[in-house]
């Protein structure tokens, strides 16, 4: 992974991971590295908390498709290496927060997803 391409996004808004029962099978302990080892992200890297979840759900049964979102993320989390939110002395701190939600909105297992976002004056934050 040293030397791939970044990718602009975590996952792109054509994926849609299933259980993908068809799929070619991985190896379950690579996939389950990769996936353990970004859980560890998320504290502070709220851009992937989403597409974590979502993968870490078919770890008892990870199949091609499921790699490949995985490795996407390890792809986008390489090109923002250098990212950073940048505060001005003389900007607003005013928190704004906005939320969403589908009910039963996941093909898998029908469960519901929510999202929220929060900006620190212009700036998004969560």
């Amino acid at each position: 992974m040293e030397s791939c391409s970044a990718a602009s996004t975590p996952m792109t808004s054509s994926m849609k991971l299933d259980k993908d029962e068809d799929g070619q099978s991985v190896d379950i302990i690579a996939y389950h590295g990769i996936i353990r080892s970004l859980l560890y992200l998320i504290a502070s890297r709220q851009d992937i908390l989403f597409i974590i979840g979502v993968c870490g759900r078919f770890q008892d049964n990870p199949k091609q498709s499921h790699y490949v979102a995985a490795k996407r993320i390890l792809k986008y989390l390489k090109g923002t290496q250098n990212m950073r939110l940048w505060y001005l002395k003389d900007s607003s701190f005013n928190l704004i927060s906005y939320s969403d939600e589908d009910y039963a909105g996941c093909n898998v297992d029908r469960k519901s997803t929510s999202g929220i976002c929060q900006f620190l004056g212009d700036r998004l934050v969560s």
